[in-house]
C-alpha cells in the first residue's frame, strides 16, 4: 500500500524532476539550435546553390547526427547502468554542450573549404552520442523516483524540458530575428550566438545534475557487475527491445514532421515568411509543452495501453488531410491551429512513451534498453525524416512523405495493439519503490 506523501518527499520528488530534466532542457537546446537556425547558416558551411539544395546538405548533417545516436544510446546506456544515472546525466551535458562550442567557432566553406562542414559533421556526431544517450537515461531516473501511481505524470516531464529547450531556441531565434539582427548580419554570423548560448547553459545544468540523488533502483541492484549494461544481457529481452522500436517509429516521423521540420515546410512549400514559420512554431510547439503534464496524468488514470491505441487512431487518421491543408493555406491561424492539433494527438504518446519503455526492462540494464532501441528508431526514421520529406519535394511529389508518415504510424499502432498492458506487468513492481524509501 503507498503510504501518504510527507513534506520530506515532496520536496524529493521535486528535486529529483527538476534535476532529472533541467540538464534534459539544455541538452535538447543545443540540439534543436542547429535545426531551428539551419535556415540561416546552411550557406556559410556548403557552396552556394538553389535553397531547397542547400537544406538538403543541412539535413543530411542533421541526419548523421541522429545515425550516432544508437552509439550513444549504447555507450551512455551501459555508462549509466554500470555508473550510476547520475553520472551518465552529467556526461552527457558535457559532450553535448562541447559539440555546440565547435559549431560556433568553426569558420565557414570560404575561409576553410571542405574543412568546415567535416568538423560541422563531427561536432553533430559529438552530440548525437550526448542525445542518444540522454532520452534513455533521464526517462530511466524519473521512471524510477516517481510514485507508481504517478509514473506517466513524472515520465511526461521529460517531453516538457525538451519542449521548452526546442522553445528556448526558437525564443533565441525571435529575439535576434525582430530586435537585435538584420537578415544579412544573422545569416552572416549572428547564428553562432546561440551556439554560445548552448555551451554556457551546460554549466548550470551540470550543476543542478551533480546536486541530485541517485535512484534507489539503481544503488539496491544486487546482480554482478557482468550483467549490468551489457548487450549480452539485454538481448535476453529481445521482445521488449523490438516492442520499443516499434512504438518509437511512429512517435519519432512525427515527433519531427510537426516540432522541427514544419518551420521549413511553412516556408519551403507553404510559403510563409521565416518570421511567421517562427511564430507559428512557438504558439503550438507551448500548446504541445503544456498538454504533456495532463496527457500523462490521463494516462496514469485511463491506462497506458488504451492511450496508446487511441493516439494511434487519431494518427493514422488525421496526418494526411492536416498536412494536405497545411500544404494550401496561407492563413497564419489556419496553419497554427492544424500542427497544434497534430501536437496535441501527438503528445497522447510523448507523455507516457518513455515510462512504457522503462517498464519493460529490469534496473540492471534499464537505460540501456531503453536507450539504445530508442535511438535505432529515431537515427533511422526521425533523423531521416526531415531529408526524406525534402528529397520527395525536390522529386516533386511531396505528397509521398503523407503517405510515408501514415505509414509509419499505423505500425506503431498495430505494435501498440498487440503489445502487453506495461502498467499491469512492471519490472519496476519487483523493485522496492521510491514512495516506500523516502521518509
Amino acid at each position: 500500500m503507498t503510504q501518504p506523501e510527507t513534506p520530506s518527499a515532496n520536496r524529493f520528488q521535486l528535486k529529483s524532476i527538476l534535476g532529472g530534466s533541467i540538464g534534459n532542457l539544455v541538452e535538447w537546446y543545443d540540439w534543436y539550435a542547429y535545426s531551428v537556425f539551419s535556415l540561416y547558416f546552411a550557406g556559410t558551411f556548403f557552396p552556394q546553390s538553389n535553397e531547397t539544395a542547400q537544406l538538403l546538405n543541412t539535413a543530411g548533417i542533421f541526419a548523421i547526427g541522429f545515425l550516432m545516436r544508437p552509439v550513444g544510446g549504447w555507450i551512455m546506456g551501459a555508462y549509466a547502468d554500470r555508473r550510476g544515472r547520475k553520472s551518465a546525466l552529467t556526461l552527457s551535458v558535457l559532450l553535448m554542450s562541447g559539440g555546440s562550442l565547435m559549431i560556433m567557432l568553426v569558420p565557414g566553406y570560404d575561409r576553410i573549404g571542405l574543412m568546415a562542414p567535416v568538423i560541422l559533421v563531427l561536432a553533430r556526431m559529438i552530440q548525437g552520442i550526448s542525445i542518444g544517450g540522454e532520452y534513455g537515461t533521464a526517462a530511466t531516473y524519473l521512471s524510477e523516483m516517481a510514485p507508481k501511481h504517478l509514473r506517466g505524470f513524472y515520465s511526461s516531464f521529460q517531453y516538457v524540458t525538451t519542449t521548452m529547450g526546442q522553445l528556448v531556441a526558437l525564443a533565441v531565434l525571435m529575439i535576434l530575428q525582430r530586435w537585435l539582427l538584420t537578415p544579412d548580419e544573422l545569416t552572416a554570423w549572428g547564428w553562432r550566438i546561440p551556439f554560445g548560448i548552448g555551451a554556457l547553459l551546460a554549466l548550470s545544468a551540470i550543476y543542478l545534475r551533480r546536486g541530485i540523488e541517485e535512484t534507489e533502483s539503481f544503488k539496491q541492484e544486487k546482480v554482478d557487475d557482468s550483467r549490468k549494461g551489457t548487450l549480452q544481457e539485454l538481448v535476453k529481452y529481445s521482445s521488449e527491445t523490438r516492442l520499443v522500436v516499434g512504438i518509437t517509429l511512429g512517435l519519432t516521423v512525427a515527433y519531427y514532421t510537426f516540432s522541427t521540420y514544419m518551420q521549413k515546410f511553412l516556408v519551403n512549400t507553404a510559403g510563409f515568411s521565416k518570421s511567421d514559420a517562427t511564430t507559428i512554431a512557438v504558439i503550438s510547439l507551448i500548446v504541445f509543452m503544456i498538454a504533456q503534464p495532463f496527457m500523462g496524468a490521463l494516462g496514469d488514470r485511463i491506462g497506458r495501453k488504451r492511450m496508446m491505441i487511441i493516439y494511434g487512431v487519431l494518427s493514422v487518421t488525421t496526418s494526411i488531410p492536416i498536412l494536405m491543408v497545411l500544404g494550401e493555406t496561407h492563413n497564419f491561424w489556419v496553419a497554427t491551429l492544424l500542427i497544434t492539433l497534430a501536437l496535441l494527438i501527438l503528445s497522447m504518446c510523448t507523455s507516457i512513451s518513455a515510462i512504457i519503455k522503462a517498464e519493460l526492462f529490469p534496473a540492471n540494464v534499464r537505460s540501456l534498453g531503453v536507450s539504445l532501441p530508442y535511438a535505432l528508431a529515431v537515427a533511422l526514421f526521425g533523423g531521416t525524416a526531415e531529408y526524406v520529406a525534402l528529397l520527395f519535394k525536390q522529386m516533386g511529389h511531396a505528397t509521398w512523405f503523407y503517405w510515408y508518415l501514415t505509414a509509419c504510424a499505423a505500425i506503431s499502432l498495430w505494435v501498440s495493439l498487440r503489445m502487453r498492458d506495461t502498467e499491469k506487468e512492471s519490472q519496476m513492481d519487483a523493485e522496492t519503490s521510491t514512495d516506500q524509501l523516502v521518509k
